[in-house]
């Protein structure tokens, strides 16, 4: 399935969103694939009267003018639906970065950070954004790690039997784009990391999510309801 998904995008022009759904080992996953160079891939919480947006659909209305190809949550939140860890948008620091072990998922270290900055996006360790953070224009922390340059993160089990919907983003070495990805039924964080590395061939990838994970892609037919969200990665045309 992978091969045969590889041979039709050698065979078609690029797109700078492209979403799809995958299968790998027996698992169903819908993924959307963003050039950061072309397109206007942004983190969005507060709306210009200092409110969160909570939606794809406030979203949406926040640009009556433009479409929204894909957009998905980003990041842990408190109930406030202000972030847990660090953010930046439009190049202003919401929250500063947290690098201490905690409960949750969001202190499984290592975290890490999803960074937009001249026109390429990348993952890194919590550890690592420290050095570069100043150049991130957006920035949303998350956590556990799922793929740590080619690693799988070291706590993640084979036999576990935690399973939820998960969502998360990957990055190549050259930041060249962000793969994001929602399960399609409950995975392990195994599972989902794996995706990400064996199938996707991504050598670092953050997880966002697993008690909200939603998904906008109107290629694909959806458009994810819930419970109001935190931070939103989104693209804006």
């Amino acid at each position: 399935m992978i091969r045969a998904l590889a041979l039709i995008c050698l065979a078609s022009p690029a797109l700078a969103v492209t979403c799809e759904d995958v299968s790998f080992d027996g698992l169903s996953y819908s993924t959307c694939t963003v050039d950061p160079a072309t397109e206007r891939l942004e983190l969005f919480l507060y709306d210009e009267n200092g409110e969160p947006y909570g939606s794809f659909a406030a979203l949406e209305q926040a640009y009556p003018d433009s479409a929204l190809p894909f957009a998905m949550n980003a990041g842990m939140y408190q109930q406030d639906r202000s972030p847990v860890g660090y953010l930046v948008q439009g190049g202003v620091e919401l929250h500063g970065l947290l690098t201490g072990a905690s409960e949750g998922n969001f202190g499984m270290l290592p975290n890490g950070v999803f960074c937009l900055k001249s026109g390429r996006a990348d993952v890194y360790d919590s550890l690592e954004v420290e050095e570069i953070s100043s150049l991130c224009d957006f920035a949303t922390q998350s956590g556990p790690m799922l793929v740590i340059d080619g690693d799988l993160h070291p706590r993640f089990l084979p036999d576990s039997t935690s399973r939820y919907i998960r969502n998360g983003v990957g990055t190549p070495a050259d930041g060249s784009r962000a793969v994001f990805a929602i399960s399609n039924q409950p995975v392990t964080f195994h599972e989902f990391a794996r995706f990400f590395r064996d199938a996707m061939g991504l050598p670092n990838a953050l997880y966002f999510d697993g008690n909200v994970s939603r998904l906008h892609a109107p290629s694909l037919g959806r458009s994810d309801l819930g419970v109001p969200m935190g931070p939103i990665v989104a693209v804006i045309e």
